[in-house]
């Protein structure tokens, strides 16, 4: 089990970001998307001030956020790096299952990645995902890098939003047909 306290705070900015950009799709109807809380088991609490200050995952969380695009359904994780090279341990054997699922499912599944060390992020389609965690099943890297990373899915800030994620969405859907 890991302590709740000792990696809250990992991710948080790209989750601001990405908070504060699905707000904006919501407010001009562009998307619904909801940033999905992971569930905890409160171990000690500040009674007085009605804080945990103690806890542990209760179970295994899917993905950081689920929603709808313009009736298309989405699932995604958001991640942050500070080198060039990802470990694939990052993406939890149940949270790529789940991506796998809701893609069978005729959903779109992604990661959002942010290179903080390049301050860069990018939009990981699933089938990229899907073929660095197969190389690793079949004895390959156990990570993949940033020049493996498909550059055109850089996600820019636009219109008054830190990160624009929508053409990204939409460039996956075209490759698909």
């Amino acid at each position: 089990m890991s302590t709740w306290n000792t990696r809250g705070l990992r991710g948080s900015t790209l989750e601001t970001m990405i908070n504060a950009s699905i707000e904006m799709y919501r407010e001009k109807h562009l998307a619904l998307i909801q940033k999905i809380p992971t569930p905890i088991k409160p171990i000690n609490m500040d009674k007085e001030n009605r804080q945990i200050t103690l806890a542990y995952f209760d179970q295994k969380s899917t993905v950081d956020y689920i929603g709808l695009v313009q009736g298309v359904p989405v699932c995604f994780d958001a991640k942050e790096c500070a080198v060039d090279t990802i470990p694939l341990h990052n993406i939890h054997e149940h949270q790529y299952k789940f991506m796998k699922e809701f893609e069978e499912q005729g959903g779109i599944s992604f990661i959002i990645l942010l290179m903080t060390h390049k301050d860069e992020a990018f939009y990981i389609p699933f089938k990229d995902i899907d073929r660095f965690i197969r190389r690793r099943e079949e004895g390959g890297r156990k990570s993949f890098t940033y020049n493996e990373i498909d550059k055109s899915y850089e996600i820019d800030g636009q219109g008054g939003l830190a990160l624009h994620f929508l053409p990204q969405i939409a460039k996956d859907l075209e490759s698909r047909e």
